[in-house]
């Protein structure tokens, strides 16, 4: 019985789905990089020979460009496991300008209705303490059709 890691490795291997495993090898050379310049990466791939990182900070560009010589010899000297059928030979990087898409807020409209009730109803309750609570609701809602009007 193979357990779910099996299956994915599988599923990557096969010919249709090899942009998972370009996928997977870029993800792990971005947890190469610094926390602070994981999260300045809005997204990489790889066109040609080239594994390209878009960023969304000129500052990220400028410790990009100050680490990845350090990168570039660790990854000569030391390939990642999930990038052995991914080829590149220059690693690039550049500053997008374009904005994130934030998805429009949600404006809730209230509603409201104008009372229907005008109060006019005759109360025949026997117990005392249930006739007050009912004629109190019966004030209240005078007084709202009152003010409706």
């Amino acid at each position: 019985m193979k357990n779910a890691s099996q299956i994915i490795n599988s599923i990557q291997n096969k010919p249709q789905f090899s942009k998972l495993s370009k996928y997977s090898c870029i993800e792990k050379i971005k947890s190469i990089f610094t926390p602070a310049l994981q999260k300045m990466i809005k997204f990489g791939y790889i066109k040609g020979d080239t594994l390209f990182f878009v960023l969304n900070h000129p500052a990220a560009k400028q410790e990009f460009d100050n680490s990845i010589e350090n990168i570039k010899s660790a990854l000569n000297f030391h390939m990642p496991h999930e990038c052995t059928k991914t080829v590149f030979k220059e690693i690039k990087a550049f500053v997008t300008h374009t904005p994130l898409k934030k998805p429009a807020p949600i404006i809730i409209k209230k509603e409201f209705y104008k009372e229907r009730a005008s109060g006019n109803f005759k109360i025949d309750i026997k117990d005392n303490k249930l006739n007050t609570l009912v004629k109190s609701i019966q004030q209240i809602i005078k007084e709202k059709s009152k003010h409706d009007t």
